[in-house]
């Protein structure tokens, strides 16, 4: 990677505005990587897709009440309950489709941080923003070098579109529609700039707005040049709770049902859910994490998934305690006993799921 001055950088970001009414702190050079951590982000990559399969077994398992484990009983149907809640019916029978088996997002980004102890993971994105950015500071920053051995800086670009181009592979050249609503606006410059970059290596590959998908028969449209050209990918920039501001999502719905479009990232909600990573600790569900993990990607992510759990308002029998964390040494019975935790244990982050 290349050094650059302040003038290079603000003037190629003035240029290309990525992100909507958003300003920068500006390095003159790429955030380093030492190999080590490149062989950790690898294995973190492998390990967070391993989980989102567990999961998706998890939660399918949990809804058709079946046992989770193979040689011993283990029946956990307040998963899906978890899961399902606040979810609109055709929302919840979409995801378990059995036509959607085995399908996952198009990009999963784990959200780190690089502490004193290593990487830690506060969240998985299945509906990540800064595609583009990635793609255009790889370009930005790369040498000569680098764009030798990236594709002058493309790899992010080609890969994006071989991850969806691939769910339609009897297409030679699929219409792509990156759709990018209003509540995710931030980010629809560099998805713009992301389809023009796909355009001019001859992929038909647009950002436009959930609004300018209309119905023609089976299918779902979008205007190129004056005339409805049929879509055969939509690539899902927005999630899922913010489904009932997207209008045009029962036309895409049923263009799915009928075979007539594939969608990345798939619309099934239980892949978007903060609370799928307390899942993962409680401490009922570990010998399924264990049986459905590979042991390199349990230990990976016990260190790398710091200790959550779910806030359920439900009131507890006496004597009966949280699963949680401790105040003043003792176990909560109400989570409202956090209101008396010293400083050191509010050392805690809330954040609301789905």
């Amino acid at each position: 990677m290349r050094e650059l001055s302040y003038e290079q950088i603000h003037a190629t970001l003035a240029a290309q505005p990525l992100f909507e009414a958003k300003s920068w702190q500006l390095s003159p050079s790429a955030w380093p990587l030492t190999p080590d951590q490149v062989v950790q982000l690898e294995a973190i990559g492998s390990a967070c897709f391993e989980f989102h399969q567990a999961l998706e077994t998890l939660y399918l398992r949990s809804a058709a009440g079946k046992n989770l484990l193979r040689n011993k009983p283990l029946l956990a149907p307040w998963v899906a309950d978890y899961l399902d809640r606040g979810k609109p019916p055709q929302l919840i029978a979409h995801a378990r489709d059995p036509r959607n088996r085995g399908t996952f997002p198009t990009v999963l980004r784990p959200d780190l941080l690089l502490t004193d102890e290593g990487f830690a993971l506060t969240e998985l994105d299945s509906v990540p923003g800064g595609i583009g950015l990635t793609a255009f500071l790889n370009r930005l920053y790369g040498t000569d070098t680098d764009r030798a051995i990236l594709g002058h800086g493309d790899a992010m670009v080609k890969n994006f579109h071989a991850s969806l181009a691939g769910l339609r592979p009897e297409l030679p050249n699929p219409l792509i529609a990156l759709a990018v609503s209003d509540e995710a606006a931030t980010y629809r410059p560099e998805m713009q700039w992301l389809a023009l970059q796909l355009q001019l290596m001859g992929k038909r590959v647009f950002c436009v707005r959930p609004d300018d998908i209309f119905p023609l028969g089976p299918s779902v449209c979008i205007d190129v040049e004056g005339n409805p050209e049929k879509i055969d990918v939509i690539y899902r920039f927005f999630e899922l709770f913010d489904l009932a501001n997207v209008k045009t999502a029962p036309y895409i719905f049923d263009a799915w049902a009928a075979g007539e479009i594939s969608i990345g990232p798939p619309m099934r909600h239980f892949q978007e859910e903060k609370l799928s990573l307390a899942l993962f600790h409680h401490h009922r569900l570990q010998d399924f994490w264990a049986e459905s993990l590979s042991g390199r990607a349990l230990k990976l992510l016990r260190g790398l998934i710091p200790p959550s759990w779910i806030i359920d308002p439900a009131p507890l029998p006496p004597g009966a305690v949280l699963d949680g964390p401790r105040v003043g040494g003792r176990a909560l019975s109400d989570w409202r006993d956090l209101a008396t935790a010293s400083q050191k244990e509010r050392d805690l982050i809330l954040k609301i799921s789905g």
